[in-house]
């Protein structure tokens, strides 16, 4: 398993998640397991992003809880 969100974060970071994009699901999170690239596909299927722009939004949102 990929976690390259520390466990620790993680929970935090997807209450944030939740908060920015209503639309990612309970389900969406535990798929993607604490791995960035898992997140960046959903928001590309939840939110219709390109794959760049996915990461960079998910970047952001990672250094605002660091």
């Amino acid at each position: 398993m990929n976690r390259d969100i520390a466990e620790g974060k993680w929970r935090q970071f997807k209450g944030q998640i939740k908060e920015k994009w209503a639309n990612i699901t309970d389900d969406d999170l535990e798929a993607a397991e604490g791995s960035s690239e898992r997140l960046i596909g959903k928001l590309q299927e939840r939110q219709g992003l390109a794959k760049d722009e996915a990461k960079a939004q998910l970047d952001e949102l990672k250094r605002s809880i660091h």
